[in-house]
């Protein structure tokens, strides 16, 4: 049997799989009352079902299950999915029970870093960074801790911070898991693409209901399972790229989520409020703010983010010292815009 096999099944089953889920997830939120509530700062208006991250989850889940029972012994032929796995479960855990009952931020917070621990001793690890121009620096214990542990964390919190749209959080996601399948499908690392496909498969499925009109949204359990499936197939050994564009590609792929954290952080403690407090001043209320549609203002950060995706698979082919200067350049272009906007507002706002 070709095997390109398990790339199609890990794709179509979770997105079937998901797609088929969704209404039972609805007409469950609604029964037990699990509703996104509207408020001063969210756009939706009326109560939106949540725990939609419940049928991604056992979507994709479905399609791991497959290919082991069509291909019995296909997950052991590496040992590092052990920790994307157990990771994203733990993580998703999380997000159904603040969906169920919301939880306090550091309680979150630690909960995470736990997790990011548990994934490390399992495999998930940066141990060596590159120096672009030539050479290797390989970390020593505690640095290479630090640095997946932060590396985990930020990007499991980047998509569940952007998740403020009609699809948003699920369609940046599946830009980014179809660019990451693409590298690792190219460089032979098929246990990574199949993992990474079924992510696609069910964030697919589930924007036919999350799309503007939303008829249910994905929620914690949803966002966080995205998010730090996303971090942990980044830096595992599915993309073994040369190694010198190996740590620059993720952060390209992720690059609008990332910018505008980021931004969402220095903004927050340059106004004196915690950082985990939600605000209305992330990329995509600023652009409502100039009178585009929620549609509108999804499919620009979806071309955004197409064209870093775009970049990153090109970097890939190119030296390593030019994928320094053209992502730095990249990223400095995107935060000067954001920066911006962010004294703009500030200034209007001391007005």
């Amino acid at each position: 049997m070709s095997h390109n096999w398990p790339y199609v099944i890990a794709l179509l089953v979770a997105w079937l799989g998901t797609d088929l889920l969704i209404p039972h997830v609805v007409r469950l939120a609604k029964l037990i009352g699990k509703m996104d509530e509207p408020d001063h700062r969210k756009v939706h208006t009326v109560p939106i079902p949540r725990l939609g991250g419940l049928a991604i989850f056992l979507g994709s889940t479905l399609s791991l299950v497959t290919i082991e029972i069509l291909e019995p012994g296909f997950f052991t032929k590496s040992s590092s999915w052990h920790g994307i796995i157990a990771g994203s479960s733990l993580m998703f855990l999380l997000g159904v029970i603040d969906d169920l009952k919301p939880l306090p931020a550091k309680f979150k917070f630690v909960f995470q870093i736990l997790v990011a621990l548990v994934a490390y001793y399992l495999g998930i690890k940066i141990l060596v960074l590159s120096n672009p121009f030539g050479g290797m620096l390989i970390l020593p214990e505690w640095a290479s801790i630090s640095l997946t542990v932060f590396w985990l964390v930020g990007i499991t919190n980047t998509i569940n911070l952007i998740d403020g749209l009609d699809g948003l959080a699920a369609g940046v996601s599946m830009i980014a898991g179809i660019t990451l399948s693409i590298i690792a499908i190219q460089t032979n690392q098929y246990l990574g693409a199949v993992i990474i496909l079924t992510l696609v498969g069910g964030t697919i499925g589930f924007l036919r209901y999350n799309f503007n009109p939303a008829k249910i949204f994905m929620g914690d359990s949803g966002s966080l399972f995205l998010g730090f499936t996303l971090a942990a197939i980044s830096i595992t050994g599915v993309l073994k790229l040369a190694a010198t564009v190996t740590i620059l590609l993720p952060l390209l792929i992720l690059g609008v989520p990332i910018l505008d954290t980021t931004f969402a952080i220095v903004r927050r403690a340059a106004s004196g409020k915690p950082i985990f407090q939600p605000d209305k001043g992330h990329l995509h209320h600023r652009l409502l703010g100039i009178g585009l549609s929620q549609r509108r203002v999804v499919i620009v950060i979806y071309g955004f983010s197409s064209l870093l995706a775009g970049i990153a698979l090109q970097l890939a082919n190119i030296r390593a010292g030019n994928s320094v200067i053209i992502v730095s350049l990249l990223m400095l272009a995107l935060g000067f815009l954001n920066f911006r906007k962010l004294k703009t507002r500030v200034i209007k706002d001391k007005s």
